[in-house]
């Protein structure tokens, strides 16, 4: 339920040091106070106990942190674990906590569903609610950090934005959640070992590269070639591979940083040596590795999964040529937790 006092997350802390000497208290207040929002995750100010009772009282009198609330979770056979979290306005949005080894990856949502309609994709079928705020994607990354170390004493290793939602479409939010996180007052978390993953908005590439972002950027590329990519991907009848490929030439050189292809292998539609050759040239343009990702069944009958041979003639070919490869199994099929399945099937809410 939505809440008419202001949420206490939309401060900065010099905001907040100011409102506490305003009224008679000691800046540091809003440290402590800045402190259990973003470095512990704090969703109650009854949890702020270096505070005293009656600041407490006062803060929830007068401020709100609308945070998100775990709705449900299922556990994979694999270990993978989908969080269902509801937000303040009564909607759903997923997350996945992805174990391996001692790693433990955060896959989080940037919108509650997704307008770009992709036609493999689950989320593309929910109708679109809205962008996520930077704190509802923090929650998400507490949710699963705190989740990794509950269920498998894990500290959270990486994080990739590759849920529900386009994340260059919600630009602003989840640069200032990236941001955030990467702070020395929040989770101090490596920008390094943080991955954003777009369908390619070439406006947005370029704004990334000038804004001098320090996260690592995956493409969902699928094909290189238009014809297959317009089937796949509707946005690129309006922001083709030629667009797409100029600004990411133009992230590389202002940059330097490689960018990753990831690459959904489907059964007779992407998977031929006519599109390894098309993939081969287009990577000539800059820097890059292939994630060749496995199929996920999204209920759509149109498509299946690559033939393992296929599959295997396909890696070998783009190695042949000297491009980094790597193969990505699915995890988290069983549980509808996989790349482009999140859609909140089960349990979806909202109007």
């Amino acid at each position: 339920m939505e809440s008419d006092k202001p949420d206490i997350r939309l401060m900065t802390e010099e905001a907040l040091s100011g409102f506490f000497r305003e009224q008679g208290e000691k800046a540091f207040r809003g440290r402590q106070v800045y402190e259990w929002l973003w470095k512990k995750g704090s969703t109650s100010f009854e949890e702020m106990s270096n505070l005293s009772k009656a600041t407490r009282q006062f803060l929830s009198e007068n401020f709100s942190i609308p945070g998100l609330k775990l709705h449900s979770e299922q556990k994979s056979q694999d270990g993978t674990v989908k969080f269902a979290l509801e937000t303040q306005d009564g909607h759903l949005t997923e997350s996945v906590l992805i174990p391996s080894g001692s790693r433990a990856t955060a896959c989080v949502s940037s919108q509650i569903g997704c307008k770009l309609n992709c036609t493999f994709c689950a989320t593309g079928k929910i109708p679109f609610k809205r962008n996520l705020s930077q704190a509802e994607i923090f929650d998400q990354i507490m949710t699963v950090r705190n989740k990794a170390e509950e269920l498998y004493n894990l500290t959270l290793s990486n994080i990739v934005y590759m849920g529900m939602g386009e994340p260059l479409m919600n630009y602003e939010e989840v640069k200032a959640s990236i941001s955030q996180i990467g702070s020395e007052k929040s989770l101090g978390f490596s920008p390094r070992r943080v991955t954003l993953s777009t369908i390619g908005i070439p406006d947005k590439i370029r704004k990334m590269a000038d804004d001098q972002i320090k996260f690592n950027l995956a493409v969902s590329l699928h094909s290189a070639r238009d014809e297959t990519r317009n089937r796949l991907i509707p946005i690129n009848k309006k922001y083709d591979l030629e667009s797409l490929k100029q600004a990411l030439r133009y992230f590389n050189q202002t940059t330097g940083k490689r960018i990753t292809f990831e690459y959904l292998m489907l059964n007779d539609i992407n998977d031929s040596l006519t599109e390894a050759k098309a993939l081969t040239d287009y990577c000539k343009n800059f820097p890059v590795k292939i994630n060749l990702i496995e199929y996920n069944a999204t209920g759509n009958p149109d498509f299946q999964k690559a033939d393992p041979q296929k599959l295997n003639e396909f890696k070998e070919f783009l190695e042949s040529k000297n491009l980094v490869v790597n193969l990505r199994r699915s995890r988290g099929e069983d549980i509808d937790a996989a790349c482009g399945q999140l859609s909140g099937k089960k349990t979806h809410t909202g109007n």
